[in-house]
């Protein structure tokens, strides 16, 4: 009889460990929208998908810490600057903040050495996850006297959306605090006054300034 037992509950064991595998492959699945890449695979992704333009996160909506994808190193690493992790003395990333793979903001073309930023408004989404979106609007900054342009996206796939707006007229109307305060997190996110507003534009704007950069 204690035979009996104890198979049965290896057998349940085991079942267990296999709903937990499938379970969490399925979660990894759905975090990386596109599938598994690895880091250098994701800063080379192109840049329009059949539905929408990519974007790769790299610091997660509600993260504190300044993670980046290291180009030399094909790798994401929080950020340090003498020596010490970089973290925001700030109200966490108010969505998924990344970059748009290959792109590069040319410092010849007045861009700043790096790929295309822009803040996916969606629920918290891991480091590394690639997403296809709808650019809805550009907010455009000047960071020590360069012109600092971030894209603002949603996801194509409604069920990842936390609003129900998919150009800027939209985001401007029913969303208009919402638009208020990703303003003031950037404006405020590195220190008072170390950012300026040039203003907002719209979603034209904002896939005219992807395809600027996009490299070719």
């Amino acid at each position: 009889m204690e035979q009996i037992v104890k198979r049965y509950e290896y057998k349940t064991m085991k079942h267990l460990l296999y709903i937990l595998f499938v379970f969490s492959s399925l979660v990894l699945m759905g975090c990386r929208q596109e599938g598994t890449h690895s880091p250098k695979q994701l800063y080379r992704l192109p840049t329009k998908s059949d539905k929408g333009i990519r974007a790769v996160v790299e610091i997660p909506a509600g993260t504190n810490r300044k993670i980046e994808y290291k180009t030399q190193r094909e790798r994401f690493e929080i950020d340090s600057l003498r020596g010490k992790e970089r973290i925001i003395d700030f109200l966490p990333y108010p969505g998924n903040y990344g970059f748009i793979p290959s792109t590069y903001m040319d410092p010849e073309k007045g861009g700043d050495g790096d790929a295309l930023d822009v803040l996916v408004i969606s629920e918290t989404l891991p480091t590394g996850t690639a997403i296809e979106t709808i650019p809805i609007a550009a907010l455009l900054l000047r960071d020590g006297g360069e012109i600092d342009t971030k894209i603002i996206a949603v996801p194509i796939d409604p069920n990842l959306r936390v609003i129900d707006a998919t150009d800027f007229k939209e985001f401007f109307i029913k969303y208009n605090a919402a638009k208020y305060m990703i303003e003031l997190w950037f404006l405020n996110y590195k220190g008072v006054g170390e950012m300026d507003l040039i203003g907002w534009r719209d979603e034209r704007v904002a896939m005219d300034e992807i395809e600027r950069w996009i490299v070719r």
